[in-house]
């Protein structure tokens, strides 16, 4: 059972990136899933957050530029984002929780490897 995340790479501030995060090994369709991202030197934090039945939740700093999906025939959950800063520089991380949905770290129990998201100015 994993999650691999992956559609990171270089843009330039005001840019925009999808990423993936996959699963496989079992469906994921019934667990609340998260995307979270960390900075050199700073703390891992959450960005967004989506519940099985489609509830959403953001971070203040990310909403209105960023959407959080998912696609549970491919069992893949997506972020869209849009209006890139620099500060949105980070590795990304997906997560799942068996919770119905959580901007805790703490909750969340499966973590994808991480892909590299660097904004340009």
């Amino acid at each position: 059972v994993q999650l691999q995340a992956y559609g990171g790479g270089l843009v330039q501030a005001g840019g925009s990136l999808r990423l993936s995060c996959s699963a496989s090994g079992r469906t994921f369709r019934r667990n609340g899933m998260g995307w979270f991202r960390q900075a050199p030197g700073k703390e891992r934090e959450f960005v967004a957050g989506l519940s099985w039945n489609e509830d959403t939740s953001y971070a203040d700093s990310v909403k209105g530029r960023f959407t959080i999906s998912r696609d549970n025939a491919k069992n893949t959950v997506y972020l869209q984002m849009n209006s890139l800063k620099t500060e949105d520089t980070a590795v990304y991380f997906c997560a799942a929780t068996p919770n119905y949905s959580s901007s805790t770290k703490s909750d969340y129990i499966l973590w994808g490897q991480g892909t590299q998201v660097t904004v340009s100015s």
